[in-house]
């Protein structure tokens, strides 16, 4: 049994489910409520899969104003809501509980704006990650952030978790790309913050919302900054063979100055598998770092040139210039269908711990002393420019007692992470999987000041129950800080 813990269900909610179905439909577009235990079960998990529990019912509307009703009726009932994207946390941050309702955006698809001369475009939250760029492709720009998962995720789960993404180094991730928000507050209100102008006064309310996981309001539009297509980009391949080695010339690139678009690491465990799935042509090595430049063809050359002599003083396996678009194309290959490919050795858990990148090689050397100690294999795999890991802890799911031991071993790296001078995530989110390591990384004080941030926005505290704050806690906690004069 997990030592991970959710709540009981309100019996009285479950009591009054058909009423409060009944209400939801009458209250919103035929098709738009799902109340079968038949369909809810399509809604019982996010890619958390270790962990799955069918809600109350689930409301899929197609416009802000159907959110917005949903919610009202959900307040009236005190029915907790959990808000969802597509469904690709990592960290269960869109697990339901029994007593609650899934308000879904996958049918908010509208792109509403497109104005490339002030370099924004606005969108219904439930458009992927991908199409956005799809938009832009012929304009000439794309938006930035871009995590693996990203011809299936949702800006609005973009949003919820702050995401990254390999291009983040250069570019910044969700929160330096989004200019504007339009929400559902927890009473059902709409409003705005932010928009497609810069230098907005007053409180940075957007910048608390990004990243805040559905705790506050579920975000139904967004105005997203876009940026031109660079003139040229140009990756290069770079074997090692040690992790630590490969962790030291990442470190050495960024001391230089230099700001490739991109650093990506895989491990010797990865390259394994992606290479018997994807026939990336990577080398037989213990580690691979994959760097993007780009600018123009001098630029692009320059920077070659200098990653070249970093890497050289570390006496690389291999170092491999693209030199056309079909070798980029190889040369990416592998790193986008990673996560794909170590799914076929079997069940794993993905973790997000961020580290300086100074800590890069400590840190490697660390997680393969506790896998060593803990007796599962773990891959590497992680954006590396910004230290934001991606250990991948393989495990025998049905084996008895192998999840419980992925899961301690996977709390050891996180807690190795704060030990660091790092942090419990860098674009997964908390959830339901980091969220009793947070005493970790915040004091008490800390935790209490973020739950009165709750307390203001939602002091019901409906918003998506029993994630980011530790079980006991996850209530609402009105005064228990001490204002300051």
């Amino acid at each position: 049994m997990s030592t991970i813990r959710m709540p009981e269900p309100d019996a009285a909610i479950l009591a009054r489910a058909p009423q409060i179905v009944a209400a939801l439909e009458a209250a919103l577009p035929a098709g738009a409520v799902v109340s079968s235990p038949e369909e809810t079960r399509a809604y019982e998990c996010d890619a958390l899969t270790a962990y799955r529990c069918p809600p109350l019912a689930v409301v899929l509307p197609r416009t802000t104003e159907e959110v917005a009703a949903a919610m009202r009726i959900c307040r009236a009932w005190s029915v907790p809501v959990v808000p969802r994207g597509a469904g690709t946390s990592l960290a269960g941050g869109a697990l339901p509980t029994a007593d609650s309702v899934v308000i879904g955006t996958m049918r908010l698809r509208d792109i509403l704006e497109i104005d490339t001369t002030n370099r924004f475009i606005r969108v219904q939250t439930g458009v992927t990650n991908l199409s956005v760029s799809a938009e832009l492709e012929a304009e000439g720009f794309f938006y930035a952030p871009d995590p693996s998962s990203q011809l299936a995720c949702t800006i609005a789960g973009n949003i919820a978790m702050n995401s990254g993404g390999a291009h983040c180094l250069k570019y910044g991730v969700t929160t330096n790309n989004l200019l504007g928000v339009r929400i559902v507050m927890a009473t059902g209100e709409i409003i705005e913050l932010g928009g497609p102008l810069l230098g907005t006064s007053g409180l940075d309310l957007l910048g608390l919302i990004c990243g805040s996981e559905g705790q506050l309001a579920i975000v139904t539009e967004a105005t997203l900054r876009i940026v031109p297509k660079p003139e040229g980009a140009r990756p290069m391949l770079i074997g090692f063979d040690s992790a630590e080695t490969a962790g030291e010339c990442v470190a050495r690139i960024i001391r230089s100055g230099l700001l490739p678009v991109a650093i990506e690491y895989m491990d010797d465990v990865c390259l394994r598998a992606v290479e018997a799935f994807a026939k990336a042509g990577y080398p037989d090595c213990a580690a691979v770092l994959i760097v993007e430049v780009e600018g123009s063809e001098g630029e692009i050359l320059h920077q070659i040139e200098r990653i070249r002599s970093i890497a050289e003083e570390l006496d690389p396996v291999e170092f491999r210039s693209s030199r056309t678009v079909e070798e980029s194309l190889a040369i990416w290959k592998g790193r986008k269908s990673a996560f794909g490919a170590m799914g076929r050795l079997g069940d794993y858990l993905c973790l997000d711990g961020t580290v300086p990148v100074s800590m890069l090689p400590y840190t490697l050397k660390r997680i393969g002393e506790l896998s060593k100690e803990y007796g599962l294999e773990v891959a590497n795999v992680f954006h590396a420019g910004d230290g934001n890991m991606h250990p991948l802890i393989l495990f025998n799911a049905n084996a008895p007692g192998e999840l419980e031991r992925a899961e301690a071993f996977g709390a050891d790296i996180l807690r190795l992470c704060v030990d660091v001078g790092g942090c419990l995530t860098g674009e997964h989110g908390v959830g339901i999987e980091k969220r009793d390591l947070m005493a970790k990384q915040y004091t008490a004080e800390d935790l209490a000041i973020q739950m009165e941030i709750k307390d203001v926005f939602d002091p019901g505290w409906l918003l998506n129950p029993a994630k980011v704050f530790p079980l006991e806690l996850s209530q609402p906690h009105r005064g228990t800080v001490a204002r300051r004069s």
